[in-house]
C-alpha cells in the first residue's frame, strides 16, 4: 500500500506523561523532544517527502510563565543539540512554520533571539537537502497562517483572492498537501493544525502519549492510511 507524501503529527501528551512518572513538566517536553528523531529516521526510511510537526501553537503562550520558560529551553536545548549535525548529515530539511521571529510588540508573545537566530541558521545549513522535508511548527496557528497569507497578498496589491494564491502564501507554499494526520495523547481533535493543508487529509488518533509514541506506534498509523478511499469530496 502506497504510504502518504506528507504526515502531520500533533505531539499531545507531555504534560501528562511527565505528571504520571512524578517528572517536572520540563523533563516531560525534554521527553518528547528526544522523540522526534526516530520517528524523523522512521519517516525518511519510510519515503515519506514531508513530515510536520506541531511543537508550540499561538495559543500556547496563554500557558504559565514557567512553562512557556521550560518550553524555550527545551527548543534551545534542542537546537544546540547533536541531533541538528546528524539531520544535516543525513540530508533532512528543516522548515519552520509560524510567526517565529520577533516582530511582535508583545515581549510575552516573542521567541529569544538566540532561537530565531539558531532556526534562521538551521534552515539556511539544510535548505538543499531532500532526504526529506521536517517542518516545525512555532508560534503557529491554521487561523493565524491564513490572515498572514492573505495580508501578504493585500500588499502585494492583489484586489480578488483565490484559494491557489493563499496556498502561495502559505507557510508550506510549494509543499503537497498533508494526506495523514496524526494526534497521540488521546485528544480528538486537530486544533487548527494545518487547517488548509489538510482540508482532506485522514486522520488517525492514539490514546499514547507523545514521549512513549515509537517508530512501531508510528507504522500502525501508516498502516491506517488507505489512498484508495480518499474520494477529496467528489
Amino acid at each position: 500500500m502506497k504510504n502518504p507524501e506528507h504526515v502531520g503529527i500533533i505531539m499531545d501528551g507531555n504534560r501528562r506523561w511527565a505528571e504520571e512518572r512524578d517528572l517536572t513538566t520540563f523533563e516531560g517536553h525534554l521527553a518528547g523532544a528526544q522523540r522526534i528523531e526516530p520517528i524523523v529516521e522512521e519517516a525518511a526510511k519510510e519515503g515519506i517527502s514531508h513530515l510536520s510537526l506541531y511543537a508550540f501553537s499561538t495559543e500556547n503562550w496563554e500557558r504559565s510563565k514557567e512553562e512557556k520558560e521550560n518550553l524555550m529551553k527545551v527548543f534551545s536545548h534542542m537546537l544546540h543539540d547533536p541531533v541538528v549535525d546528524r539531520f544535516i548529515d543525513q540530508g533532512v530539511r528543516v522548515k519552520i512554520l509560524g510567526d517565529y521571529g520577533n516582530d511582535s510588540n508583545d515581549d510575552d508573545h516573542k521567541f529569544p533571539n538566540e532561537i530565531v537566530t539558531a532556526i534562521e541558521a538551521l534552515e539556511a545549513a539544510s535548505e538543499t537537502n531532500d532526504l526529506i522535508t521536517v517542518n516545525f511548527a512555532l508560534g503557529y496557528g491554521g487561523q493565524d497562517e491564513v490572515v498572514r497569507a492573505a495580508n501578504k497578498l493585500i500588499q502585494q496589491g492583489v484586489t480578488h483572492i483565490t484559494p491557489e494564491l493563499i496556498e502561495s502564501q502559505l507557510d508550506t507554499a510549494g509543499q503537497p498537501p498533508v494526506d495523514l494526520m496524526i494526534r497521540t495523547g488521546g485528544v480528538q481533535r486537530t486544533s487548527g493544525f494545518l487547517m488548509w493543508e489538510s482540508v482532506y487529509s485522514e486522520l488517525y488518533f492514539t490514546d499514547i502519549l507523545w514521549p512513549d509514541f515509537t517508530p512501531l506506534n508510528f507504522q500502525g498509523a501508516l498502516k491506517s492510511y488507505d489512498p484508495e478511499n480518499r474520494r477529496f469530496g467528489k
